[in-house]
């Protein structure tokens, strides 16, 4: 999980960091207005801030890794977006540090030699 050091994003900056695309991240907006709402300027060019990133990763985390159907995620938000939210949360954490160790591991081995 990199960290997100600039206030705001462009759609194409946040497709890139998710891994979906433009028009995917456009749909979810529309499907998910409580989870992610990104400010437009006047020209409706649309500016991420690093909470809406995070309500994208979460929508990702529930369609594409825990393989729910759109309705089952709005429920599932609905019902206990806390919960959902922490869960996402820890997955990530223990994803970044199983990558970690992964390198760590790989360093030792490279030393051995």
């Amino acid at each position: 999980m990199e960290s997100l050091d600039k206030k705001y994003y462009r759609i194409a900056e946040v497709a890139a960091l998710v891994g979906v695309s433009l028009s995917t991240l456009r749909y979810w907006e529309t499907q998910f207005p409580d989870v992610i709402k990104p400010r437009r300027n006047a020209g409706a060019t649309r500016f991420y801030r690093p909470s809406d990133i995070e309500g994208v990763r979460m929508v990702h985390y529930l369609l594409k890794e825990r393989g729910l159907k759109m309705e089952a995620a709005k429920a599932e938000l609905a019902r206990n977006r806390e919960g959902t939210s922490q869960r996402y949360q820890a997955v990530a954490r223990l994803r970044a540090i199983r990558e970690r160790l992964l390198l760590l591991r790989e360093a030792l081995d490279t030393r051995r030699t």
